[in-house]
């Protein structure tokens, strides 16, 4: 950014109550939805490839089969409430006709161990206890943490999927290997996988995708309001996602470029007020900041607000936060209003004693504010960097209190593209915003939470006329129906597979086995596992595109 458009332009630290008392007068009653229309010279501005990243938060929504209530579906395939996506196949970033591959997939019901014990210790435990490797870090882990109540009938499926890789063509073959699996950006640590070529862990690099899912209202319509978030309920759904080639395209692509975007920043700072106190009838000290403005030609974006009014008829808008606690961790954070489009005009604030926009009692109370120009990129990034940290705070560490490395994983180039590939396909940045992010506060996007389907690439080169075998190894979660909801499928679990889905490989067969431990009871499946009868290897016919498993864990001692 240049030097101009960094210099700040007014200080608008000392404001007047009067418009405050003006915009209090105004009719009581519900708040208004606000509706907006996206600045339209945005358009022009922005460069986004197709398919750029987005959402989601944990499926409420069921299949449209059964609309949600879970139970068995056509060809005995479970219809579950929360469906976690298949386990896909591995796909090379190019066709290559020299290359055939013949798969592998292992299901196993062992103990399962959280993604981020180190691959060191790993090793070292394998190297040490062999195939009971697992079962010891899991013993090690209740002996360490006593209080953590590890438990060995967790639901997620250790996945080995491996690919003998064949080269049929006289001269060595250097390809790049994707790995697709199903993840939010928030479990990225626990659902990634590790990919190795002939036993050596492979250097990869992490694509995800967009927001796979879509939105519902209130009443579970997909037709109605966008105010909720409905992840994809079938594999099929997933077929449609991917059979085009288009999403995989659009992972693969940039981040969206919004340097050329000018906006008007207000940058809150040291905002001061009573403290908390009840007896006194100050139970949420809140600072109040209103403004006028049009709301065809403007669109306003925040950091740190909370509350909100708004009055299309009037032109006035209201954003609002509680005045911080010097013992709050965060109390020294700014905050932000960023505006696109026409500036606001005869901004004010004024102190009260809730967060209510009913409340008539005033309190003594302020904030310092810069106003600048700047540009979108610039703007966005200084509020993203703050959710960042509280976001990579949040997710190093897991509910048993152990740490695991998120930057490692999500580094903040990464989250903030696709904080604003969101924005800009659900957001204030869209041209049809959902009214889920009507507000314009960036704290509400929930992007981190989305579903989608990541990629995980490495480059793997196979000698002429030689194999290379690759390895993906994950914790695979499992779909269910939710406790409450008592359907036939409660103290269920579904796990499923497609075999070519997406894939640029030619495959010259696929088997699965399974290693059930005695911890499972099959309900239902088109595998043809019979381990009672020891039947725990299967050939998978090329012509079937799913296979499903679905079961019962196993009470067993601990």
């Amino acid at each position: 950014m240049s030097d101009k458009s960094e210099r700040i332009f007014q200080s608008l630290s000392d404001i007047s109550d009067q418009k405050v008392d003006e915009a209090a007068r105004r009719p009581a009653g519900k708040r208004p939805a606000p509706r907006w229309r996206r600045w339209t010279a945005l358009a022009a501005c922005l460069c986004l490839v197709a398919g750029a990243a987005v959402w989601y938060l944990p499926r409420m929504g069921g299949s449209s089969s059964n609309n949600g209530l879970g139970g068995s579906g056509a060809d005995g395939v479970t219809n579950f409430m929360s469906y976690a996506g298949p386990v896909f196949p591995l796909t090379l970033a190019e066709e290559n006709g020299a290359v055939t591959a013949q798969r592998e997939i292992t299901l196993d019901f062992q103990p399962w161990v959280p993604r981020w014990i180190s691959n060191e210790e790993m090793a070292a435990e394998e190297a040490a206890w062999g195939e009971e490797s697992y079962d010891k870090i899991l013993s090690d882990l209740r002996e360490s943490f006593p209080d953590r109540g590890y438990s060995s009938r967790s639901t997620d499926l250790l996945i080995r999927d491996r690919y003998v890789l064949t080269n049929h063509s006289d001269q060595e073959q250097r390809v790049q290997v994707l790995y697709p699996f199903v993840s939010s950006l928030r479990d990225l640590t626990k659902r990634m996988p590790t990919l190795s070529a002939d036993g050596e862990e492979l250097e990869t690099v992490l694509h995800p995708g967009g927001y796979s899912g879509g939105f519902q209202d209130t009443e579970g319509q997909t037709d109605g309001e966008r105010l909720n978030l409905r992840g994809l309920d079938s594999w099929e759904a997933y077929r449609d996602l991917l059979s085009d080639g288009s999403y995989l395209e659009g992972a693969l692509g940039d981040y969206p470029d919004l340097t050329g975007v000018p906006v008007t920043v207000y940058r809150f700072t040291d905002p001061w007020g009573p403290e908390q106190d009840e007896k006194a009838d100050l139970p949420n000290p809140t600072l109040r900041v209103e403004f006028e403005l049009d709301y065809d030609r403007t669109t306003v974006l925040s950091y740190g607000f909370h509350g909100g009014f708004y009055d299309r008829e009037a032109g006035i808008m209201g954003q609002s936060f509680s005045i911080p606690q010097e013992w709050e961790r965060d109390h020294d954070r700014p905050y932000y209003l960023i505006v696109l489009g026409d500036d606001v005009a005869n901004m004010t604030t004024q102190g009260y004693n809730t967060g209510g926009w009913d409340t008539d009692k005033k309190i003594e109370a302020g904030v310092d504010i810069q106003r600048y120009e700047s540009d979108l990129d610039t703007a966005l990034r200084d509020a993203a960097a703050l959710l960042y940290e509280t976001d990579m705070e949040r997710w190093s560490k897991d509910l048993w209190g152990l740490r695991h490395p998120a930057q490692a994983t999500v580094d903040f180039e990464m989250y903030y593209g696709l904080l604003c590939g969101y924005l800009m396909s659900y957001g204030l940045l869209s041209e049809d915003p959902a009214e889920r992010y009507e507000t314009g506060w960036l704290e509400e996007v929930d992007f981190e939470v989305a579903d989608r389907v990541c990629y995980l690439e490495g480059e793997v080169t196979i000698p002429a006329g030689g194999t290379v075998e690759v390895t993906a190894q994950l914790v695979k979660n499992a779909s269910f129906d939710f406790y409450c909801a008592h359907t036939e499928n409660e103290g269920v679990y579904g796990y499923d597979l497609v075999t070519r889905l997406g894939s640029a490989l030619t495959f010259t067969g696929q088997s699965a086995v399974l290693e059930d431990r005695e911890q499972i009871e099959i309900v239902r499946q088109n595998f043809g596992f019979e381990p009672e009868s020891g039947i725990r290897t299967v050939e998978l016919n090329p012509e079937e595109e799913h296979y499903y498993l679905a079961v019962r864990r196993v009470e067993t001692e601990e």
